[in-house]
Parts: structure tokens; C-alpha cells; sequence
């Protein structure tokens, strides 16, 4: 059934056959996968970098060799919703499949993890993964997503605020009048002028620290570490309290 449900997708043949493997293994190389799966490693090359712009799988560099492991399985929920009026009828069935991807997931997923994400789809990946936690904190917003990501953005706030979704946005001081500020569930406070550099944002939420950067292309290097987060969650309380103004 997973299978399927990729194939219905768009996935191709050699796309879904990593993604499998991935999915089973949990954090591999390109060896690993070549393995499992019999494809050549040329082939393997481009199709990682595929599923990496579909923000399907994500890698991170340990000992300079890159280890691929799939995204939080509901960035599959999100590319129905963007692509709804094409694959609708799909959709039942793509939500019975992922809490079978889910235990999947969380059995292989390692306890410190470090991930990497490009392009628009990458980004995308990453705000999904937020939606599964009901709090959310950033330091230095800007509105970013509203402007790059318009139409990402309009489907993605009505399920954020649909799952009772917080976010206390620590945001520069250009953000003052933009909309983002009014929308339900995300409180406000302003950072001085000397904050407002380059388009990069860091996000804390649960266990995890990411950091954004909004350029020409567009990047995102998360950690998952209770400690880390936890320190980042300490900056974010006194920046909030001792220097950040509510308007």
C-alpha cells in the first residue's frame, strides 16, 4: 500500500524503491542503499537529489561522508494539500498509510540527529515537522514564508491553526504592519534595529533547533538535541522578557 500511494504520488519507480530502502534502514549511506536496492550508484545520485527537492529525505555529514534518512513521514500529508485538486481522491487513503511510516520512522530515527534541507520543498519539510508540536519559538522572524511561500502559506496556516499550533515569533524590527502579526495563535514582540541583518531565522520547537536562511536559495540545518534545544529556549525566554518590545 505505501508503494502504491508513492507511485500515485508522482514518484517514480527508482524514487520510490530508495525511499523504501530508506525508510527501512533508517540513516544510511549511498553504499547502504545501493545495496538494498540494486540500483547503480549514478542512478542513486540523482534520485536522492530528487527526493531531497521533493523534501521527502534529508542528509547530514558525519565523518565527511553523507548519511540520507527520510523526512517526518506528514510532509506527505503536505504535498497532497498544496497538489489537492489533482490527487483528492487519494488523500483517505495517503492518511490510513502514515501511522504505519510513522512507527517506521521512530524505531529507525537516531537519538541526536543533524539534517540538512535546500530548496523550497526542504523548507516546506521543515514547517510541516513544526505542525507536530504545539509550540513553537523563533528568534528573528520576518514574515518569510508569507512572502516567499504565498500560496504554501495560505493552506499551511488553516492546519496550523486547525491543530491549536503556537508560535511566539521574536521578530526584527521591519516586521512591524505585516500581516503575519495579526494571524491567530502567534504572538509578537519586536527586536532592535541592530537585528535586522541578513534573512535568516531560527526556529525552536520541541527538541529541536533550526536554522534558516532565506536567501536566493533557500537552506536549513536542523539539530535535534534536548540539550541544545533547551539552551536555545533559554536565550529565547530572556531576549522575550529583557529585550524584545511588544511594539
Amino acid at each position: 500500500m505505501v508503494l502504491e500511494i508513492l507511485r500515485r504520488l508522482g514518484l517514480s519507480n527508482g524514487e520510490i524503491k530508495v525511499y523504501s530502502a530508506l525508510l527501512e534502514l533508517g540513516k544510511s549511506t549511498i553504499n547502504m542503499v545501493h545495496e538494498k536496492t540494486g540500483i547503480e550508484r549514478r542512478n542513486i545520485y540523482d534520485i536522492l537529489n530528487k527526493l531531497i527537492e521533493r523534501g521527502l529525505i534529508t542528509y547530514a555529514i558525519e565523518n565527511k561522508k553523507r548519511f540520507f534518512q527520510v523526512t517526518h513521514p506528514n510532509k506527505i500529508i503536505g504535498y497532497i494539500e498544496e497538489k489537492k485538486h489533482e490527487i483528492e481522491e487519494i488523500e483517505d487513503d495517503v492518511k490510513k498509510e502514515i501511522p504505519s511510516i510513522i512507527k517506521k520512522f521512530e524505531f529507525k530515527k537516531a537519538e541526536i540527529r543533524a539534517e540538512t534541507y535546500t530548496g523550497t520543498e526542504g523548507i516546506k519539510a521543515v514547517f510541516e515537522d513544526m505542525l507536530n508540536y504545539k509550540i513553537g519559538y523563533f528568534i528573528g522572524g520576518g514574515g518569510y514564508v508569507v512572502t516567499n511561500l504565498p500560496f504554501f502559506w495560505k493552506t499551511y496556516n488553516k492546519r496550523r491553526i486547525k491543530s491549536g499550533v503556537v508560535w511566539y515569533n521574536l521578530g526584527r524590527e521591519d516586521l512591524k504592519g505585516h500581516p503575519i502579526i495579526k494571524e491567530k495563535n502567534i504572538h509578537t514582540r519586536f527586536l532592535p534595529k541592530e537585528f535586522n541583518v541578513n534573512p535568516s531565522v531560527i526556529f525552536i520547537y520541541g527538541n529541536k533547533v533550526a536554522n534558516i536562511l532565506w536567501g536566493e536559495e533557500f537552506f536549513a540545518f536542523l539539530i535535534e538535541s534536548e540539550k541544545i534545544a533547551e539552551n536555545y529556549k533559554k536565550y529565547y525566554k530572556y531576549l522575550w522578557d529583557h529585550v524584545a518590545k511588544s511594539r
